[in-house]
């Protein structure tokens, strides 16, 4: 069955929604199927979704439906309290063909947990694909400030995929920010990430960044994602030894590897894209 009749509809929904700041959100069916290490969330209908979230996790315990705690919603695309959540304000938006927020919150009791990292796809055929897109995958904790976790982004018709340590909201959005502010950013936030491990831990990841960030001010990209992928082996290699890897639903554990990890493939992705596509 074709999915696009249901994508027709829900756009026809979201232009009257749109129509004013007042609206409220709108919230949308999901269905979960999960095998294994993967849970796939089909949003806006079964056999006929408007998106799919696909999570891949490194190594999960107690993964289910109702574990999950998936919710998805059509968002206002003028609600200022949605806007300022946003990094660079105007300058990254909605696409009224996907104005689309997935929750992801895991109940404290539903015996969640996982190892390290999961690989977070939004897949839609709403949005176009094209080379060198601005679409980006954002990242938010609840109600909190959304960042970008874009790790790749890639054709079918489009596949926003990101890596986290974590969860809980998601959006794909268009980012017109230049690139050079996007990194600025990023190497800020993976900074304070390894400025929070043990002491001990902290001057080889601290030399690696240092090196990855004085490379990208040269252009030699090659020597920053080389020193990009250095965080991310040693992380894997110090996770359960030196730094903890685990979250889980009580939310009584950080999980510094898999957030280390994590921030790197973003860095990586934004390092390729100055690169390839310039600011």
């Amino acid at each position: 069955m074709s999915r696009f009749p249901l994508v027709s509809k829900l756009l026809v929904l979201a232009a009257l929604l749109f129509g004013t700041s007042q609206v409220a959100a709108q919230s949308l069916p999901v269905q979960v199927d999960v095998s294994g290490n993967t849970a796939t969330v089909e949003i806006g209908g079964a056999g006929e979704p408007l998106a799919e979230l696909i999570l891949t996790f490194d190594d999960a315990n107690g993964l289910s439906a109702s574990s999950l705690g998936v919710s998805a919603q059509l968002v206002n695309l003028n609600d200022p309290a949605l806007l300022t959540r946003l990094p660079g304000q105007a300058l990254t938006r909605l696409d009224p063909a996907l104005p689309l927020m997935i929750t992801v919150e895991p109940p404290a009791l539903g015996g969640l947990s996982f190892n390290r990292t999961v690989r977070a796809e939004v897949h839609t055929h709403a949005l176009p694909y094209t080379a060198g897109s601005s679409l980006r995958l954002l990242k938010a904790p609840l109600n909190g400030a959304f960042r970008d976790i874009t790790d790749e982004i890639a054709p079918g018709s489009v596949r926003a995929r990101g890596t986290t340590g974590g969860f809980s909201q998601f959006l794909v959005v268009t980012d017109l920010r230049e690139t050079g502010v996007v990194l600025d950013q990023k190497f800020s936030w993976l900074r304070a990430r390894i400025a929070a491990l043990p002491l001990g831990e902290q001057a080889a990841f601290d030399a690696y960044l240092d090196a990855a960030e004085s490379a990208v001010a040269n252009a030699d990209y090659a020597d920053a994602i080389g020193a990009l992928d250095e965080i991310r082996a040693r992380a894997s290699a110090r996770a359960g030894h030196g730094l903890t890897q685990q979250w889980r639903a009580t939310r009584d554990v950080e999980n510094q590897a898999g957030e280390i990890i994590a921030g790197a493939a973003t860095l990586k992705y934004s390092v390729a894209y100055l690169r390839d596509y310039g600011q």
